[in-house]
């Protein structure tokens, strides 16, 4: 059984020495001045709106309570108590295709109201992305891509999981742009846990 344990920990190791190396490659080819883009739609936007569908969907949840923690107006679409977006407003979409439906219909809605789309999507070319007023290229695979040419994990995987460590660089620049101490974000932290 301790040969079975061991050898189960060197696969796990291997697994994350790979998928931390499917990061650095990615990030080789990320064009940084993407994010460098978002700081004033998002700090001059009213309220800020995020949606995704699927594991993308939790990535977006987690980057509504970043925006949160420093500050701003955000909120989840198809949360309760999601208000209306309105022009002046800014939506930030999440998806690796580019082509989910409900993304789709969120991004027109807003175009619609004259508020801003940002898009975080493997296709610069696709529906959402021509929707968008902003758009963050991350030069993943997408779910449907079986081919292992890109990333040798399943599915969207890197796609998600960059989507949320793009995110938090976005989020750390915010910060420090806005220069709030740690203590002062906290202050905003859930107590209802």
């Amino acid at each position: 059984m301790k040969t079975i344990d061991r050898d189960l920990a060197n696969i796990s190791e291997q697994a994350m020495t790979a998928i931390l190396n499917e990061h650095l490659e990615l990030v080789k080819h990320f064009d940084f001045e993407e994010l460098r883009n978002l700081i004033a739609p998002i700090t001059n936007a009213g309220s800020i709106f995020l949606i995704g569908m699927g594991r993308s969907g939790l990535m977006m949840q987690a980057a509504a309570m970043r925006l949160m923690h420093l500050g701003f107006d955000a909120y989840v679409v198809g949360e309760t108590t999601t208000p209306a977006i309105q022009e002046g407003d800014l939506l930030i979409a999440g998806s690796g295709s580019g082509t989910t439906a409900t993304v789709i219909r969120a991004a027109e809605t807003a175009k619609e109201v004259g508020a801003n789309v940002i898009s975080f999507t493997t296709d610069k070319t696709s529906e959402l992305a021509a929707l968008s007023t902003y758009v963050v290229h991350i030069p993943a695979a997408q779910k449907q891509a079986h081919d292992n040419t890109v990333s040798d994990q399943y599915a969207g995987s890197l796609f998600e999981q960059a989507l949320l460590l793009f995110f938090d660089a976005l989020i750390q620049t915010l910060w420090s742009i806005d220069g709030s101490s740690a203590e002062e974000l906290y202050k905003r932290h859930s107590n209802l846990e």
